[in-house]
């Protein structure tokens, strides 16, 4: 068969559900290749970017990867910032792109540029087919990268000349391994210094959203009583609802789970990505007592040197500990500073829940009414701005995976594109995305991607006219800020021109109706607000100045 035709057998083997891109000169035999699948689905979309964003949304939501395509030189820059994205925040990823012909690539030639080069340094893997024959391992070991924890993102190239060629090879079939688990004498020691702790507490990261992991945390949680402080990504691995749910940490200040921490004499890290919030933040002094418990061992840091370490498949290891918990009983802990700092931060979610009247809105009062709105599986994505950092602390979840926050490399324009993959996932689910108005103009053109396919989703915009984050931290740090302003569109013009449905929103007392409303419409709606971002800067107060008792 041809190699393009083979290409995409492999694609089908490994179960590759959707590719989302852009097609060139390059890969247009692919395409044909593609064209005549029935398990492979290819979606059309106007920027590679907002096609690097969809497959980063599907690989984070599902745990396999789908692909994003693009061609040669410019189609493959443009796929470049979703696939960093999705590499730092541990989305497997198949990342396909054409190439020129193999027989000018040694020399000037037109939009040819070192592609794998570009790549390395934003992906697990990156390679170029340069034999038709390696096709199939090729993709069986490509596949197999991006799955392993920790999952992310890897580039495989193929040149137009060597996808016109034939070969006679097979698809490799996929033998999936069990992951290695914990050592049981690492378990055994790390369990004795949980259970001699006098005040411990858990940190869960990225990790703990995997589907298992989350099961096991839950479990040990209800033996132990122990508290849990989720990273951004880590939202919902345990219910908001359960009593040791201690909210969220990360915004670089002192807040009540960052007491936790603070109060905390050992600190259990659980599938803890050093990105989302550096030790130094919470263990400036290097003197904490950790347990690390990951996939992989602890990255090597002054604040992060952690004591014991159990490395292995996550969810293992704490059904280890779990498993341990019911032999011996728990420890003499005091976790008396865990209902406090979970009560402390319930008050000020709920402070604002009952704001009405006309004019700028409270982001409190916004994530109040969202959160009534969506259904406990509901799916919440945040773009990057000074709303995430509101998403981050007052919105709070039931189930792992329902707030996917962009907090590894945090890249703007990610919530649109992400709401239209995560509608094809789930299309019965309330999939809402919050952006700003200048991370939603970012990826804008799949507005009309989203119509196309008809996507059940809710985008809401919180218009303040500038980079509020970038304002937010100037104003901290030099009490004022750069010129940071903007124009917008008419939206509701907007919307029209995109056929979404529209909603303006400017009355407190009209957003929990709006919000739900818009959930259940058919096909895309878009709901903007004027949100009051003096509140930043009483935050930023407010948080300089939190503390509680021991």
């Amino acid at each position: 068969m041809k190699a393009s035709d083979l290409f995409v057998k492999c694609l089908e083997e490994e179960g590759i559900e959707y590719i989302f891109g852009v097609p060139g000169e390059e890969n247009a035999d692919f395409m044909m290749s593609l064209e005549k699948s029935d398990k492979v689905k290819f979606i059309l979309c106007r920027h590679e970017q907002g096609a690097a964003f969809m497959a980063e949304i599907y690989g984070r939501l599902t745990g396999t990867p789908a692909g994003c395509l693009g061609t040669l030189g410019p189609g493959a820059t443009n796929l470049i910032t979703g696939v960093a994205d999705a590499n730092m925040d541990r989305a497997p990823m198949l990342v396909l792109t054409g190439q020129g012909s193999s027989e000018r690539l040694h020399k000037e030639s037109h939009q040819v540029m070192d592609v794998v080069g570009m790549f390395e340094p934003v992906t697990k893997w990156a390679h170029q087919i340069l034999n038709e024959n390696t096709i199939p391992e090729v993709i069986r070991k490509g596949v197999r990268l991006a799955r392993t924890e920790k999952p992310g993102a890897v580039l495989i190239e193929l040149p137009e000349d060597i996808a016109k060629n034939e070969t006679d090879k097979s698809p490799i079939r996929p033998i999936r391994f069990r992951r290695p688990v914990g050592d049981d004498k690492a378990v055994d020691r790390a369990w004795e210094v949980i259970r001699n702790a006098k005040r411990p507490v858990i940190l869960a990261g990225n990790g703990c959203v995997r589907r298992r992991a989350s099961k096991q945390l839950r479990m040990f949680c209800e033996k132990t009583g122990i508290g849990v402080i989720s990273t951004m990504m880590a939202k919902g691995c345990v219910d908001m609802d359960s009593d040791q749910c201690l909210y969220t940490v990360g915004l670089q200040a002192k807040d009540f789970a960052f007491l936790a921490i603070e109060a905390a004499d050992v600190i259990i890290t659980l599938g803890f990505d050093m990105v989302e919030y550096h030790p130094s933040l919470w263990n400036p002094d290097g003197n904490k007592m950790i347990v690390h418990a990951d996939f992989l061992p602890a990255e090597i840091d002054e604040s992060y040197h952690p004591d014991y370490e159990i490395i292995g498949d996550l969810a293992h290891t704490l059904w280890m500990l779990n498993e341990r918990a019911a032999a011996d009983g728990n420890g003499d802990w005091d976790l008396s500073f865990q209902a406090q700092a979970r009560a402390d931060m319930w008050a000020e979610i709920c402070a604002h829940k009952d704001d009405s009247g006309e004019g700028l809105i409270r982001p409190q009062k916004v994530l109040w009414d969202v959160r009534q709105a969506m259904d406990a599986d509901g799916i919440l994505m945040s773009d990057v701005g000074a709303h995430k950092m509101w998403i981050a602390r007052q919105y709070q979840c039931h189930e792992p995976n329902t707030c996917l926050i962009p907090n590894g490399f945090c890249s703007m324009g990610f919530a649109l594109p992400g709401a239209v993959a995560a509608a094809m996932i789930y299309p019965d689910k309330h999939i809402l995305s919050i952006c700003g108005d200048a991370g939603f103009l970012m990826n804008v053109q799949e507005m009309e991607t989203a119509k196309r396919y008809n996507c059940n989703m809710t985008v809401m915009v919180w218009e303040d006219h500038m980079y509020g984050l970038i304002a937010w931290k100037q104003t901290s740090q030099f009490g004022r800020h750069t010129d940071l302003t903007f124009g917008n569109p008419d939206w509701m013009q907007l919307a029209d021109a995109f056929d979404w449905h529209g909603h303006h929103v400017t009355n407190a007392d009209d957003l929990l109706g709006t919000i739900t409303t818009a959930l259940d419409e058919a096909g895309p709606s878009l709901i903007v607000i004027p949100i009051d971002y003096r509140e930043n800067a009483i935050l930023t107060e407010r948080m300089g100045n939190i503390e509680f008792a021991i």
